[in-house]
């Protein structure tokens, strides 16, 4: 039994922490601009799938990680430069639309010029499981765990020890007054949008040696990377990996004690629970107050 346990504890940590990278993508954008970027999902897939084509393509696998984070992360500006300043100072639902346009957008493209077709990595560092108390744990697993865990302390130290983490901080708690002291707000929401892509591709190219990526699968990524921003607070960054990380537990235990028809619908269930009972999410995020 607690071998069973561990196994659906393993499995719902390494999943949930792409879903908490997803969710930090969320969060970055919301507080900047204060829009919820349906295209974060497309970023995850993104990812997975510029990984799989650069290596195919014969580059090393540390050059086409980093070009499947980069190109994400251009994609990510295009779409605050093209289809989200013009439209400045829109209705939040206006944005919201467009964001799920540009999602469409990219899925689109991609299902033209990359194919239909599902793909995998090779794991970064072999296939061989580690046992613990009788559960298996995937290196690859390692590997989620611990690039997460690095890029949870490379933003704390971003907000709290450099400029430009103060400055997109001062924007998320009030614009007017970040611009009245001279911060380039503008300069914020282009920033937001290319860490967000990053980091949503960073989360799908961890997760791709784990569970495979088709041009498809940044629908489901991305919406359980949103019920983990709102589980969490929306716009609280602690609470975006905190969500996550519950989120994968639940979905993960959900599958495996009741039953794995029922795995998707785990997350939403949930975000009804908390939208009814704690509007406000875990860690009490602005969402509320800022209807």
């Amino acid at each position: 039994m607690l071998a069973q346990f561990l196994q659906f504890l393993f499995s719902g940590i390494t999943v949930g922490a792409t879903y908490a990278l997803a969710a930090l993508g969320f969060t970055l954008i919301y507080n900047a601009s204060n829009v919820i970027n349906f295209a974060q999902g497309e970023f995850i897939m993104l990812g997975g799938m510029l990984a799989v084509v650069f290596t195919q393509a014969g580059l090393p696998l540390p050059v086409a990680l980093v070009l499947a984070i980069l190109v994400p992360a251009i994609v990510g500006v295009l779409i605050e430069k093209l289809a989200i300043e013009p439209v400045k100072g829109a209705e939040t639902v206006t944005l919201i639309i467009i964001t799920i346009g540009a999602s469409l957008v990219i899925r689109g493209l991609v299902a033209v010029f990359l194919g239909k077709n599902t793909h995998s990595l090779p794991a970064f560092s072999g296939d061989a499981p580690i046992e613990i108390l009788g559960a298996t744990l995937l290196p690859q697993s390692l590997w989620v765990l611990g690039v997460t865990a690095l890029v949870v302390v490379a933003l704390w130290y971003f907000f709290n020890r450099t400029l430009q983490g103060k400055a997109m901080l001062a924007t998320s708690f009030n614009r007017l007054a970040a611009e009245l002291v001279g911060i380039n707000t503008g300069w914020v929401l282009f920033m937001s949008f290319a860490m967000s892509a990053a980091l949503g591709a960073l989360g799908g190219i961890l997760l791709t040696p784990i569970t495979m990526t088709s041009y498809d699968v940044g629908i489901m990524l991305g919406l359980k990377g949103f019920v983990a921003a709102v589980l969490g607070g929306l716009g609280n960054g602690l609470g975006a990996v905190v969500g996550g990380l519950l989120v994968g537990i639940l979905e993960a235990m959900g599958a495996g004690y009741i039953s794995s028809a029922y795995k998707d619908a785990m997350p939403f269930v949930l975000i009804l629970f908390i939208l009814f009972f704690m509007p406000r999410g875990l860690f009490g995020g602005k969402s509320t107050d800022r209807v």
